[in-house]
């Protein structure tokens, strides 16, 4: 093994240690691998890290928009490098943090899709109805996933992650675990309160399961399961299989922002630690209100 392949591996098992999830993980190997793959000439072993410089690292980053990968996933691959190094700075292994010194690029502003209320709300809905054209093994689950993501707003990591003494069903809240294992408190209303209790009458779980979200083989449910069954019903019943289980994040935001809820309180709801972050749902409110102007108003029509 090459000394710039040990590095690597040694940070992945130090975020292993530091509890990192298994979704930070799987993108950090796959990331930091292909980084020393690019540095791995087929006769010739790679640069010691300390060999490495900045313009070695720009070089990496141009190889990356010639394969035509998305801002998105450069950036996501340079920080990756950038957190190597800054372990291996932090270890004695090289001097300094040669990835700080290359520019990261600039990503796109672009407003996340957003499906609207009477859409969303026809497709929660329609999950929970039992119709014989969604025949579907587990309906009341579900039907519950949707009232989560919908209703509460949660990434679809935080909602399978649930686990049954999460939730207080008393006073109708659920510990949710966001990003970076950090804990907050999220209210749940009544029709999720309703879809909850359906659930778990008929909750088929595996001895000593605890978590919320089960599969067929009676063990947690994962992010991808998710997705799968989003999908499913967005084709189904919207007849868009663009929808992920992130869109009713989005719809969740967007749709307390049109109905007056302020910013503070949506970024606790969400658990963004930058009210920045939060912002970005303004920009689809009022992209939303300019549709609504120039559709409606006599000065907008040309």
């Amino acid at each position: 093994m090459s000394e710039l392949a040990d590095a690597v591996e040694r940070y992945l098992g130090e975020l292993r240690a530091r509890n990192a999830s298994p979704h930070t993980l799987r993108n950090y190997e796959s990331d930091l691998k292909q980084f020393v793959d690019y540095f791995s000439p087929v006769d010739a072993q790679p640069p010691v890290p300390e060999a490495l410089k900045a313009l070695d690292l720009r070089e990496w980053l141009g190889d990356l928009y010639d394969r035509g990968l998305t801002v998105v996933s450069i950036r996501r691959k340079l920080a990756a490098v950038r957190s190597l190094f800054h372990f291996l700075a932090r270890d004695g292994t090289v001097s300094k943090n040669i990835a700080r010194l290359v520019k990261t690029p600039k990503a796109p502003k672009e407003l996340p899709s957003v499906p609207t209320a009477e859409m969303t709300n026809t497709l929660v809905d329609a999950v929970g109805e039992g119709r014989e054209d969604l025949a579907r093994p587990y309906p009341e689950r579900d039907s519950l996933l949707f009232e989560l993501l919908y209703g509460c707003g949660l990434r679809v990591s935080e909602a399978v992650g649930i686990d049954l003494d999460d939730l207080d069903r008393s006073q109708q809240w659920i510990r949710v675990r966001g990003k970076g294992r950090k804990e907050r408190q999220t209210p749940y209303g009544s029709k999720a309160a309703a879809a909850l209790d359906r659930y778990l009458s008929v909750r088929a779980a595996g001895a000593g399961e605890m978590a919320l979200f089960v599969n067929h083989r009676g063990k947690r449910l994962t992010s991808r399961g998710a997705h799968g069954i989003v999908k499913f019903y967005a084709r189904m019943v919207a007849g868009d299989a663009s929808l992920h289980p992130h869109s009713f994040r989005h719809a969740f935001a967007t749709h307390l922002l049109a109905d007056g809820a302020d910013l503070r309180s949506i970024q606790e709801l969400l658990g963004h630690s930058q009210l920045s972050t939060t912002q970005k749902y303004t920009q689809v409110s009022l992209t939303d209100l300019m549709a609504v102007y120039d559709r409606a108003h006599p000065k907008a029509r040309k």
